[in-house]
């Protein structure tokens, strides 16, 4: 239960809405290691300065999409890269293999993961570490199409499936089958 409240408690951008409570219950389901634990709740007094597009298009800045990879095939940012972990618990093993002294500009869908790393980062010794204030939601809501640096649609872990920028629902719909977004070309191959 304590655990429960201190996640109720994360603070977000009103981005999430109502997204918000089911995000907390899947957070509670799939981080099961000490080591993520921890870092997701406790408090940390540092976390990433919030960065803009200027370091983003830095080609020295390493642009690391904290997501799951099935949402980073649905859109990104240009130039990122994605672990390629399916779960959480497998993202330090990959945090620890980089560079400390680098750049690191990450981002997430609303905002809390990328902080939460970030801090985790801060907290191994990495000098250099931003994300981006709300997220890829608050990226979409505030920033034009024409000259964006989105590339794609954004995975919404609710009935949209995706949104576009000004947040208008995007065109994936979710495969029965397998349970991952599929775009208007996935249903038209065989």
């Amino acid at each position: 239960m304590k655990m429960k409240n201190l996640i109720s408690n994360i603070q977000s951008d009103e981005v999430w809405d109502s997204a918000k409570h089911s995000y907390a219950d899947m957070l509670l389901e799939k981080y099961d290691s000490e080591e993520v634990r921890d870092f997701l709740f406790n408090e940390f007094k540092k976390t990433g300065d919030y960065y803009y597009c200027k370091l983003i298009k830095d080609k020295d800045t390493l642009v690391l999409d904290s997501r799951k990879p099935f949402e980073y095939e649905v859109g990104t940012f240009k130039k990122s890269v994605n672990p390629d972990v399916d779960n959480f618990r497998e993202f330090p093993k990959y945090l620890n293999k980089l560079n400390k002294n680098k750049s690191i500009a990450m981002f997430c869908t609303g905002g809390i993961r990328c902080e939460k790393v970030s801090a985790f980062l801060e907290k191994k010794g990495f000098k250099n570490t931003y994300h981006l204030k709300g997220g890829i939601l608050n990226y979409l809501k505030n920033v034009k199409k024409k000259g964006s640096l989105w590339k794609g649609e954004c995975f919404v872990f609710d009935n949209r499936i995706s949104l576009k920028h000004g947040l208008v629902t995007g065109t994936y719909s979710m495969c029965s089958g397998c349970r991952k977004p599929i775009s208007f070309k996935d249903k038209k191959s065989k």
